[in-house]
C-alpha cells in the first residue's frame, strides 16, 4: 500500500460483505461527499483533508477494490468500515476472507471500525479480544457468547479506541460518520454537516475539551504496533525498554521513531490514551473517578486528577456532570 504524506484527501474504505446493508454504504458515500462540499465552502484550515471514498467488496475468497471516488491514485486507505448486515447475526456466513483483510489494514496502521452487526465481521479479527465494543442492543447478547473475549457494552452508541471504532444500531452510521468528519474535517464541516441531513452531532461533539486524535498512517509499522499496545491496555506498566524489546528495538531508537511519528513521547502517549478512555468512563458510566483512575492504570487518584484536569481542563468530576445530557 502506498505511503501518504501530504495527500489532498484521506481515504475511507466501505466493506462489502455478503449481506451488508448497501443503505448504510450509500449513506455513508452520500454523507462524506455533503461533508467534503462544506469543508470547500466553510474554507477549512490547511491540514485538514477532504474525505475519498472507495468500495472494497469480499467475492470468490478475496477482496478488491469495485468503486473509488477518486479512481487511478494508488489507494492509502487511513480507515476501513463494516457496515451493518441485512440479516440476523446467526445467519451471517463465516467472513473469513473480509476479517482477514480488515487485520492486515490494521497491522498496517489502518483505523478499522464496525456499525451494529458488521462487529461480527470485526470480532473474526481478534482484534476487539480484552477490548469494550458496542453493537446492537438485540445483538449483543450473541456477540458476547460467540466471542467471549469482547467486552460488549451495548448501551454505548460509539466507542471510539483510536484504532478501532465500533457503533452500535443499525443506523449508527450516521454518528460514526459524522465522528470521523469531525475527526478529519473538524467540528464546523461535522456541525453543518449534520444541520444539512437534519440529524443530530455524535455524542457530544461540542465538547470545550481538546480531542486525542491519534495517528496511524505515518508508515512505521513498529510505532503502530506500540500505539496498538496502548490502545488495547491502557492500563499497560511496562517500561520502555520493555515496549522497545517487544518490536525489537533499542530504547533510544523507539524513542526516537516513536516521536517522529505522532509527535508525543511514549509517556504524553499513553497518557492521552489513558485520559481518552477516562472521559469515555466518566461520560457512560456511574463508577468512582478512583475506580476509573485505577482502570486506565492509574494507582494515584491524586496524580490521576492532576493529569486530567491538564489533558482536558476540568477536574473529572466537573466534567462528568458536563458531557451527561
Amino acid at each position: 500500500m502506498a505511503k501518504r504524506k501530504e495527500a489532498e484527501f484521506t481515504e475511507v474504505g466501505l466493506l462489502l460483505y455478503p449481506d451488508c446493508q448497501l443503505a448504510a454504504v450509500y449513506g455513508l458515500t452520500d454523507l462524506f461527499r455533503v461533508a467534503s462540499d462544506w469543508s470547500t465552502d466553510l474554507q477549512v484550515p490547511t491540514g485538514l483533508r477532504n474525505i475519498r471514498v472507495s468500495y472494497w467488496k469480499m467475492e470468490d475468497g478475496d477482496v478488491s477494490c469495485t468503486w473509488d471516488t477518486h479512481p487511478g491514485i494508488p489507494h492509502a486507505l487511513s480507515y476501513v468500515i463494516a457496515p451493518p448486515s441485512i440479516i440476523m447475526p446467526e445467519k451471517m456466513q463465516s467472513m473469513s476472507p473480509a476479517s482477514q483483510w480488515l487485520a492486515h489494514q490494521h497491522a498496517l496502521g489502518v483505523t478499522v471500525c464496525s456499525i451494529c452487526a458488521g462487529a461480527f465481521v470485526l470480532a473474526e479479527t481478534g482484534l476487539i479480544d480484552g477490548r469494550r465494543a458496542t453493537t446492537h442492543w438485540a445483538f449483543a447478547k450473541r456477540l458476547s457468547e460467540q466471542f467471549p473475549n469482547i467486552d460488549v457494552s451495548p448501551d454505548n452508541m460509539i466507542i471510539d479506541d483510536g484504532d478501532v471504532i465500533t457503533a452500535g444500531g443499525i443506523l449508527a452510521w450516521a454518528d460514526l460518520g459524522l465522528l470521523l468528519v469531525e475527526k478529519l474535517l473538524g467540528q464546523a464541516v461535522m456541525l453543518e454537516t449534520a444541520r444539512f441531513l437534519v440529524v443530530d452531532p455524535p455524542r457530544r461533539s461540542q465538547s470545550p475539551y481538546k480531542a486525542f486524535l491519534p495517528q496511524f498512517d505515518h508508515g512505521d509499522k513498529e510505532v503502530v504496533q506500540i500505539q496498538q499496545q496502548f490502545h488495547a491496555r491502557p492500563e499497560l506498566q511496562k517500561s520502555i525498554g520493555e515496549l522497545a524489546e517487544s518490536v525489537h528495538l533499542s530504547e533510544r531508537t523507539l524513542q526516537r521513531r516513536f516521536y517522529r511519528a505522532t509527535r508525543l513521547k511514549l509517556t504524553e502517549y499513553l497518557q492521552n490514551v489513558r485520559i481518552m478512555k477516562a472521559r469515555q468512563l466518566l461520560e457512560t458510566t456511574n463508577a468512582s473517578v478512583e475506580s476509573i483512575a485505577y482502570t486506565v492504570g492509574y494507582t494515584d487518584p491524586a496524580a490521576f486528577r492532576k493529569i486530567f484536569g491538564r489533558l482536558t481542563g476540568a477536574k473529572p468530576n466537573v466534567y462528568r456532570g458536563d458531557a451527561r445530557f
